[in-house]
C-alpha cells in the first residue's frame, strides 16, 4: 500500500470512528483530561509516544537498524498511522480545527505524523521522528503542573530582565577569547599546532570554558603559563551568568510575593489572613 492509499484510508477511518462515537464526545476524550476516559486517552498517547521515540533512538544505530530491521519497519508505520490517526480525530472533533492545526501542539503533532507516511523508506527523514519527544509536554496537562509552568514563567522572566547584562558579558568573554587566540597563536605557531588565529580561539573557548579536548595545547614555557592563567580565569567567569541570573530571579519572585497590607507590629504577620 502506498503512502497517499494509507493516508486516505486513514481519513475514511477517522470519519467513521466520528460517526460511531460522536463528535462531542470524541472531544471530550481527546482534548480534556478531566474525565476516566480522557486520562486514559492521554496516558495511552503518552506510552505510545515514548515508545516511538525509543524506537527512532534505537533505529539511528547502523548495527541494530541491520539487525532488526525486519522489526523497525513495520512498528514505526504502526505508530506514524496511529499518530495521523489522532491528529485527524483531533482535526475532526474539534470546535476550532484552524486554530489547532496552527498552535504549538498542533505543529509538533502534524510533523510527528503526518509527514513520516510520506517519508517511508527514506532512513534521514524517519531520524527526524525524535521531534516527538515534544508531544510528551502534554503530560502538564494530564498531571496538573501547571504550578511548574508559572515557576517557568518567573525564570522566563528573570533571563529577559538580565539580557542586557548577559548580552555584556557574553561580548566581552568574545573580545576576550579574541584576544588570547591571536597571543597563543603568536607565542606557539604552527609547530604546536596553533596553525591560524581561528585555532587559536578555538583553544581559548575550550580552555576558558574548562572543557579542556587536549587536541590542540601549549609546549612552550611562556605558552603553558599564560595557558594557567587562562583556566584560573575560567573558573572566576563561570560564577558571573550564575549571580546575574541569581539575582534576576530573586528580583522577580520578590514582586510576585503579595504584598503584606496589615502586617503585625509586632511580628510582622499579615493580620489580613487571621
Amino acid at each position: 500500500m502506498t503512502s497517499v492509499g494509507l493516508l486516505a484510508g486513514l481519513v475514511v477511518l477517522a470519519l467513521a470512528i466520528r460517526r460511531w462515537v460522536g463528535r462531542q464526545k470524541l472531544e471530550r476524550i481527546i482534548f480534556e483530561a478531566d474525565t476516566p476516559a480522557g486520562r486514559r486517552f492521554d496516558l495511552a498517547l503518552l506510552i505510545g509516544i515514548l515508545l516511538s521515540v525509543v524506537l527512532v533512538a534505537l533505529e539511528s544505530d547502523p548495527r541494530l537498524r541491520g539487525q532488526y530491521r525486519l522489526l523497525f519497519e513495520p512498528c514505526e508505520l504502526l505508530f506514524s498511522a496511529l499518530f495521523s490517526l489522532e491528529y485527524l480525530l483531533r482535526l475532526l472533533c474539534s470546535n476550532q480545527p484552524w486554530r489547532y492545526a496552527r498552535s504549538f501542539f498542533g505543529l509538533v503533532d502534524l510533523v510527528s505524523s503526518l509527514p513520516p507516511l510520506l517519508t517511508l523508506g527514506i532512513p534521514a527523514a524517519q531520524s527526524l521522528l525524535i521531534v516527538r519527544v515534544l508531544r510528551l509536554l502534554r503530560v502538564f496537562r494530564i498531571l496538573k503542573l501547571g504550578s511548574y509552568l508559572d515557576e517557568a514563567e518567573v525564570l522566563r522572566q528573570a533571563l529577559i530582565a538580565s539580557r542586557r547584562k548577559i548580552s555584556v558579558f557574553l561580548l566581552t568573554i568574545v573580545a576576550l577569547v579574541v584576544l588570547i587566540g591571536t597571543l597563543m597563536y603568536v607565542i606557539e605557531g604552527e609547530r604546536s599546532g596553533f596553525t591560524s588565529i581561528p585555532v587559536g580561539i578555538y583553544w581559548a573557548i575550550v580552555t576558558i570554558t574548562t572543557v579542556g579536548y587536549g587536541d590542540v595545547a601549549p609546549v612552550t614555557t611562556l605558552g603553558r603559563f599564560v595557558a594557567s592563567l587562562v583556566m584560573l580565569l575560567g573558573y572566576s567567569i563561570i560564577a558571573v551568568p550564575t549571580g546575574i541570573v541569581t539575582a534576576s530571579l530573586q528580583e522577580a519572585q520578590r514582586q510576585r510575593r503579595p504584598s503584606n497590607t496589615n502586617p503585625c507590629p509586632h511580628c510582622g504577620a499579615d493580620l489580613t489572613k487571621h
